[in-house]
This record gives structure tokens, sequence and C-alpha cells, in this order.
């Protein structure tokens, strides 16, 4: 078959150019991630080879080879694993799968520029994998064939517009990935360099990474090639040995080989599970969750193995999505090596293992906050609002995940006055709770200066009670989702009624009856523009202020399903009336003379669009309120 060009996807031409142009800091990792895709390839044919051993057609000794070649400035990476086809070597490395995406690309570029600024470090923190090859090559060349005898398949590119597809002929299945290396990259093709490099990130892969070196000879006064193999990684697997054998180097080394990340971990989970199921666990917290983090395709943080040979990456039974920022191995020895991947998401052995890596989590995460808690900090900031997520998704562990939360006050530190800004929990929130204090009372907004200067605090602050801070755009579903703790009922001051000052029934009927005239003049004057208008327990400064329904979700969220573009959140707003502040006495006593006085609209309607504003709320004519209070200075 005659060679094939074919155009590289609008979005992939974009990423390679910014890998191309140093998106990584440090070239050498293109090895690195040749070699793991290398030996996902040969996991791939030997789980495939369990249930169909006529894959390996008689060749199952994996192994991977590198092969510099000086003359022809050259480095081989090859394996024997599943290979590809024309069909899958033109998906596999002609676009950028599933993962690629407009805002992909744009966080990518963001940070690379962030990076030219000195403010970030770029390692580790997208996945792109064989594309990686362009920082050294100025041409690529992919050799592959598939099990079974399919026809050999030949790529090629320089990474810029295109690339070619034709059909060769190869001997055994796997792939051949031929870097042609760039002038400044020649250092690459030394052997002690490529030693130095498959030893520091690649130790730990489970099979052979053999290297090809060369030696000149003279014998007998000639000159003789002599090719020398070495395997390099010690296929030692970590998880299996003992915790007091391995050193923070270790840990972190094999962390790095399988997060391609360049930071240590924040946290290291080593253990064996024993007696009812057996495994061994090897888990890693990150100290930051990469730029592509939102943009998966289904891959877990976890790695699932069965007697050191890997299943899968894609077993979200090990843990649940909203830990998928959770790194690291499970080697069960009691799940059947030949069990379809389908039938092990149903499997029980799995469901406990599961529920047994899970509470080890949580027992470390409590750990940590107790005894780290500048560690746990760190893990919040980044962690935090995943974490929250969990709990409107995991019923089952919802009281486990509920104590790991953390919260601002209007208490705690404010965070321009602290690096770190101090954070409660509600364990901590209930302690600290007056006798008289029945509910925990919180606000969701913008900012937390939103919320100590709005007015809904102002009843809190004269009783000096605490009010939790919220900020992040998950809490509103968050406390959908958690309507108590620990048999205390959460309470958002700017929705619903609240009775933060006592008051007797005789108390409410007289301050109701004086009042009553006052709140018909409102509902009448406003109309549709409110759901109801009542007198305020909750204000001691202010006129008036809009509250949303109990159970309806707040301002906070409306505004952000408006950014989003959806509109079909539409909050009913009640106007409460502040009896006691002068301007509403003095409403209530001009309405009591002369309720038909025109004015008297004008002025209700200032102070319901005041009120709306303080609530972060649009209001509905802002050119009419202008002129409104025109005619009240004049």
């Amino acid at each position: 078959m005659s060679e094939e060009r074919m155009e590289f996807k609008t979005e992939l031409k974009q990423m390679m150019d910014i890998i191309i142009h140093s998106l990584y800091s440090h070239k050498e990792i293109f090895l690195r991630e040749l070699i793991s895709n290398a030996s996902d390839a040969i996991g791939k044919i030997r789980f495939d080879s369990l249930t169909d051993t006529s894959l390996t057609e008689g060749d199952d000794d994996f192994k991977i080879k590198i092969i510099p070649d000086k003359e022809a400035n050259t480095i081989t990476i090859s394996d024997n694993g599943c290979g590809m086809n024309k069909e899958t070597i033109i998906e596999n490395l002609g676009t950028i799968a599933r993962s690629g995406t407009k805002a992909f690309i744009e966080q990518m570029k963001q940070a690379k520029q962030a990076q030219q600024n000195g403010s970030v470090d770029l390692i580790g923190q997208f996945g792109v994998g064989f594309y990686s090859s362009f920082m050294v090559a100025e041409k690529v060349e992919v050799i592959s064939k598939p099990a079974k005898g399919e026809q050999g398949v030949r790529w090629i590119s320089s990474g810029e517009e295109s690339f070619t597809v034709e059909d060769v002929e190869k001997d055994s299945r796997g792939t051949d990935i031929i870097l042609h290396i760039r002038e400044e990259c020649k250092e690459y093709l030394e052997g002690w360099q490529l030693r130095s490099i498959i030893k520091k990130f690649s130790d730990f892969v489970e099979y052979p990474v053999v290297l090809f070196t060369t030696l000149e000879k003279e014998e007998d006064g000639e000159k003789k090639i002599e090719t020398n193999e070495e395997v390099i990684n010690s296929q030692q697997a970590i998880w299996l040995r003992a915790r007091n054998e391995i050193k923070d180097e270790e840990y972190a080394e094999f962390y790095k080989h399988i997060s391609h990340d360049f930071n240590d971990p924040l946290k290291t989970i080593h253990y064996s599970a024993e007696g009812s199921q057996e495994f061994k666990a090897l888990l890693f917290i990150p100290k930051q969750k990469p730029m592509d983090f939102f943009m998966r395709d289904g891959k877990r943080g976890v790695q699932l193995y069965v007697n050191r040979v890997f299943i899968t990456d894609e077993c979200d039974k090990i843990l649940p999505p909203y830990l998928e920022f959770i790194k690291g191995v499970v080697d069960s020895s009691d799940l059947p090596l030949n069990v379809s991947r389908e039938m092990l998401q149903e499997d029980r052995q799995l469901l406990k293992i599961r529920k047994a890596v899970l509470s080890k989590v949580f027992a470390e995460l409590t750990t940590m906050h107790e005894k780290e808690y500048e560690n746990y900090l760190k893990f919040w900031k980044e962690f935090g609002p995943i974490l929250k997520s969990g709990i409107t998704t995991d019923y089952e562990n919802k009281d486990k995940l509920a104590d790991l939360l953390l919260f601002q006050s209007t208490r705690t530190e404010k965070p321009e006055e602290s690096d770190n800004s101090d954070y409660i929990t509600l364990a901590q929130y209930i302690e600290a709770m007056p006798e008289e204090q029945e509910e925990i009372y919180y606000m969701i907004a913008e900012s937390r200066a939103m919320v100590e200067n709005s007015p809904y605090m102002e009843q809190f602050k004269a009783k000096g009670y605490e009010v939790l801070v919220m900020t992040d755009p998950v809490d509103e579903i968050l406390m959908q989702a958690l309507p108590e703790y620990k048999g205390k009922k959460f309470k958002a001051i700017d929705r619903g009624e609240l009775e933060v000052e006592k008051e007797t029934e005789t108390e409410k009927e007289q301050k109701e009856k004086e009042n009553k005239d006052l709140v018909s003049f409102f509902k009448e004057t406003l109309g549709d523009d409110v759901k109801e208008v009542r007198l305020s327990n909750r204000l001691k400064e202010s006129p008036a202020c809009v509250v949303g329904l109990e159970g309806q979700y707040g301002a906070q969220m409306e505004r952000l399903m408006k950014e989003m573009g959806a509109d079909t959140i539409k909050r009913e707003a009640v106007l409460e009336l502040n009896p006691e502040h002068e301007a509403i006495k003095t409403m209530r006593s001009k309405i009591e003379a002369n309720p038909k006085d025109a004015v008297l609209a004008e002025y209700a309607r200032l102070i319901f669009d005041g009120a709306m504003i303080a609530a972060g709320e649009k209001i509905k004519d802002p050119g009419a309120m202008l002129k409104r209070f025109a005619s009240l200075i004049n």
C-alpha cells in the first residue's frame, strides 16, 4: 500500500507546539513516558492472553528494549506488547483522543506562560505521553504490528502539520518507536545517560528494561563492535516489601513513576490486609491536583493487580470518583486472574477490598488533620472542594466525610491576616456553640467580606453567634445533601424564617398588629416582585433585607447557573422589614396618616431595591432607582 498523508487534529497541533517549545523543563521525561507506554502495551497483551493464549504467539518473554545508535543518531524503544494496526495507530497518535479539549489547550497555554514567569514547574502537570518524544526528536517513526498476524504499519511525523502512515512488513508483534534525535539533544544517545534516566524514573517497571550498548574493541589488529545487553530496572514490586525496608526516597520515586508527577507525594499509605481478604495497598496523596484533573475519561488513580499481574486502572470499585486524585496500587491474591474487567466490577471480594481501602484512607486523613495539621491544610486547599462533592454521592460514608470538612467562619482568622488562614471543623463549631443555640448557622456567598458585611449577620453579631462562611461553588449542593451534623440541623442565615431573638406569642401578635398596615402596603406596592412581606427577626441596623425561601437555592447558586448559561433557577424573594429601624418607623407613621401619598410607593421601591443590592441580587430597573434617589434628594 502506498504512503498516506494525514493532517493532525487542530487541538493536537496546538498541544505539540507547546510541547516542542519547552512545555517540560526536563526533557529526559520523554523516556519515562515511552517506557510507561510500552509497559502498558505489554500489560494489555499479558492480561488478554490469560483467556486467549494464542495472542502471545509463543512470545511471552516480555521486555522493553532501549537501543541507542550514535551513527544513525537514533534511539529505538521497542516492546513486544499488544501492538497497533493502522486504525488504532491513527486514532492513538493522530488525535489527543478523549482528553483533548479546547479548555485543556487553554490551560496548557496559561501554564506555559506561568512557567516562563517562573511561578510553576510543569513537570507532571499533563499526561501527554507519546508526544513528549518531540522534545528531543526532530522526527519520530513508529512501526507496529498487533497480535495474530495482522498487517504491520509505519507512522512517521516531524511533529508539525501532518503525519504519514503506510503498511509495512514486521516480523514480530509489538511496537518500535524510533526517535531521530535533535542536534542539541545528542547527550541522550550516551549509554550512561540512558542508564541514569531509566534507573531514576523506571526502576519499578514490572518488565525488564534492557539497554543495548555497543563497545568497540581491537583484537589481532582488527576493530570489532561488541553489543552489550543490560537489564537496568530492578522490577521490584515495592508494595510487596516490608515498610521498614523501604526508604522515603524509594516511595517517592515509585510515586513519580505511576503518577507522572515530579513532586514528592504529600502522604504515603502502605499497608497489608490479612484475614477474610488478603491484599497489599500502596497509595499516595499528591501535593497538588494535575491541571487536567477534571478532563479525565474514566481512568482512576489506583491500579489493580492480581498477584503482580496488572489488571486495570479503570476500576472505580477501588476508590470512588471523589478520591480519584489518590494514586497507587492495590494487589490482591484472592481475585481470579481470568476474570473479565466487566465481571470484576461486580466481584464481591473487590467490594470488600474497596471498603477496607476507603476505611484506611479516611483514617489516614483523620490522623493527618489531628497530628499533621499543616500538611492537612495543604491537602484541603487542593482537594477540599472535591472531598465535599463526595458527600453528595457517597451516602454510606457521609458522616466520615463530614468529619473531615474544614470551614472558615466569622470567628476564624482572615486569609489576608495569615498565610494559612484559620479553619474549623463541624465538631469544633458545635463544641463552641452557646447552650441556647440550637442550629449550625451558615451563609454561602462569593466572599467572606460579603458574609461579614451583609445585613443577615446583624442579629448574629449582636448575639455573638458564629456563622460558617462558605465560598466554594460546591457548597450549595453540599448543604442540600448534608441537612444536619451530629443531631444539629444546618440553617442558612439568608433563607427562611429565623428566630435568633426569642419572642413570646404575645409580643409577636402585638408587633404584627402594630405593623399590619405597613406590611400590607409594601406587599401591595411591590406586587409580584416579592413572594411575601414580613417582619424581620434577624436585623438590627438595616431597614430591610431580602431572603430566600426555606430549602431554596441561594443567590450564589443562581449567579453561578447564570454564568454557565443556565437560567433555570428563579428565586422567589421574601422582603423582611425591621420595625425598629427609624426609616421603617417613619414609613409606618406616614402610611397610617395618608396611605395614598404617591411618594410612599417610591420610598417602598427604594427600600426594596436597596435590600436586593445588599443581597447581591440584580434589581429590575437601576435607572428608575437612580431617579428615585434624585427625587428624594431634591
